[in-house]
């Protein structure tokens, strides 16, 4: 069977809400942690996960950061409208967005949007003292494409949605943002703003659990991947064949590629979305091998891409060829973008060990999860179900071993 031919139904598994977290634990490290090494299951206390992992390991972290992605505004009909930030469009750099200083555009969900056809809606805030009215304006496109003005240009737009705007929490948690998500839905280390969710396999980590790391001998790097609304996508298709992913932005240093390349591209990935983007790279050092000169937008892996081009490059090639198009190009940084799928069937490139969370049933996270353990996730959540798991974002978490 291939990848596309998997039957969702297949990653099925009963998940009562009861044992969906609401709410983190009071400390972040004192989450349960599951260990699976080698089919074998066991579990500890997350502030002891160094003691699990190879001195001398690279281990690496997405440092994305959650925006205040929820904006409303209140029709005169009194009808309220939220206006949720999936990416940039105008200008499309992030960094840029979050500094423009008068208008941009992005692309959104629009809530209750058969009450909001036309015209322009506004609000009154104060930022930084300062009087400000905030306005959108819905443009004509088939993705809700939505201007953003304001009348004070000492104000950047990263300022409007520290004050205008709401975190945007998981929508299985069924609950209001609180206050205090501001800070427990953000990762220790969290610094480069542009997700709409959070990479939650961090937010276990403490900085003593840093620390430890660091004393262990674990190597540690960042990378970037913005994760968007598209990852709380249900597959509604049978076949996952039939499941379009969504697009990912992703941004990798110069030092993490040489740092990388010095573990013989061999890694302990934390969280998913480090997996996706770690994964893409070595599709895209493939990419560079028949086109050298490609630029950052072509580098975008498809979603089928791994499957259907199936090369033999070895990762630690793949990863240098990164190096000499940074180089050419006089680039410190990569920024490009992913639509990977990993599903049962996909051989993993750089990913060794990882750590992560317990994911929805039939979600594409199930089928990455899967992969990465050789099909054996039943005994991982038949584990967790029965020794009093807490699920998904705020829950606990494993570090998986094939």
């Amino acid at each position: 069977m291939t990848p596309k031919e998997i039957h969702i139904s297949d990653y099925n598994y009963p998940l009562p809400d009861e044992r969906i977290a609401k709410f983190p634990l009071p400390e972040r490290d004192h989450s349960k942690l599951l260990l699976y090494k080698h089919g074998n299951v066991s579990e500890d206390v997350f502030y002891n996960l160094p003691n699990h992992l190879p001195k001398g390991a690279l281990m690496v972290f997405n440092n994305t950061r959650v925006i205040q992605a929820r904006i409303h505004f209140r029709k005169d009909t009194g009808a309220l409208i939220e206006v949720f930030l999936l990416e940039p469009a105008e200008p499309a750099d992030y960094e840029q967005m979050f500094q423009t200083n008068s208008q941009c555009t992005w692309q959104c969900l629009v809530g209750n949007a058969k009450k909001w056809k036309t015209g322009t809606l506004s609000r009154d805030i104060v930022v930084k003292g300062n009087p400000v009215c905030l306005s959108v304006e819905k443009l004509p496109n088939d993705t809700p494409l939505v201007r953003f003005s304001w009348d004070n240009a000492a104000v950047s737009f990263a300022d409007i949605l520290d004050i205008a705007g709401e975190l945007p929490i998981p929508p299985y948690l069924n609950r209001e943002t609180q206050e205090s998500d501001k800070t427990t839905y953000q990762t220790v280390y969290s610094k480069i703003k542009g997700s709409v969710a959070a990479p939650t396999a961090g937010l276990h980590f403490t900085n003593d659990v840093l620390r430890a790391l660091d004393e262990q001998g674990i190597e540690r790097e960042e990378l970037t991947l913005h994760v968007g609304a598209g990852t709380f996508r249900p597959v509604k298709s049978e076949l996952i064949a039939d499941h379009p992913m969504h697009t990912e932005y992703i941004s990798v240093r110069r030092q993490t590629i040489e740092r990388l390349i010095q573990h013989e591209a061999q890694a302990i990935a934390v969280g998913t979305t480090s997996v996706r983007t770690l994964e893409s790279l070595y599709y895209m050092g493939c990419r560079l091998e028949k086109q050298p000169d490609a630029t950052e937008q072509e580098l975008h892996i498809d979603q089928w891409e791994p499957y259907d081009t199936k090369p033999t490059l070895s990762p630690v090639e793949a990863l240098r060829n990164i190096l000499v198009w940074l180089d050419k190009n006089h680039k410190n940084t990569l920024h490009s973008s992913t639509q990977i799928i990993i599903a049962p069937g996909y051989e993993y490139k750089i990913v060794k060990m990882l750590v992560t969370n317990f994911h929805q049933p039939q979600s594409t996270l199930l089928l990455l999860v899967s992969a990465f353990v050789d099909g054996d996730w039943r005994t991982i959540y038949d584990y967790a179900l029965s020794h009093d798991f807490r699920f998904l974002s705020y829950g606990d978490s494993s570090l998986l071993i094939p």
